[in-house]
């Protein structure tokens, strides 16, 4: 906790806090520590308890996902109260544990937003990696209902889903770009030059060129 509390920034930190987190270590600098760390599952579990953001990102990158049970993602995710720290832990946790599917369609059925925003990434996912038996003509008709007024987290979530559905299954693309196209949801976001907008339709019709083009 010391040597997190040394690599601390004010800069770091003010740009953090626009963006809801609330630690001002350099990502690069944590995973340094990590690296050196290597996994150490006990150290990870202490440092998780101790509800700081900086130390909870390198508890992350040092635990071993398949050693956490079921109940205990489920409190973790529950309990990570910023954006960074909620997205580490899906994405390098979650993802890699043997409850992610379980935790998926509890998580997306959650009537807590930022749960449910949990559940959709892990769709998202399965969209993109392992489709079979998922609905997808029933996730488009969720996304149709319920995007364009869901909270920030949730509805950008829902929003990767509805591209990645557009992108890797040709057979929902017009119904998709559609979708997107009407409800309009982050067709203004600020893109910096040379970045793809989150604004589904003109993110699908780019990957999709790409594909072709490979």
């Amino acid at each position: 906790m010391a040597e997190l509390a040394a690599l601390e920034e004010p800069k770091v930190r003010a740009v953090n806090e626009r963006h809801g987190d609330d630690h001002g270590v350099n990502l690069g600098k944590l995973r340094a520590v990590a690296k050196r760390l290597r996994t150490r599952q006990e150290l990870a579990c202490r440092l998780w308890e101790t509800d700081d953001s900086a130390a909870r990102l390198l508890a992350i990158l040092i635990c071993r996902p398949k050693a956490f049970e079921r109940d205990e993602l489920d409190a973790m995710l529950r309990g990570a109260r910023t954006p960074k720290v909620h997205d580490w832990l899906v994405n390098y946790v979650v993802k890699k544990s043997p409850h992610a599917e379980e935790l998926r369609v509890v998580w997306l059925a959650d009537p807590d937003p930022v749960v449910a925003s949990a559940g959709w990434a892990l769709t998202t996912e399965r969209v993109g990696k392992q489709p079979e038996c998922l609905d997808l003509a029933g996730l488009l008709d969720v996304v149709e209902a319920e995007m364009k007024d869901a909270p920030d987290r949730l509805q950008w979530a829902m929003n990767h889903c509805l591209a990645r559905i557009g992108i890797d299954h040709a057979e929902h693309r017009a119904r998709a770009l559609d979708v997107g196209e009407r409800l309009e949801v982050l067709k203004d976001y600020p893109t910096p030059p040379g970045c793809t907008s989150p604004f589904a339709p003109v993110w699908i019709t780019e990957m999709v060129r790409r594909k072709d083009e490979a």
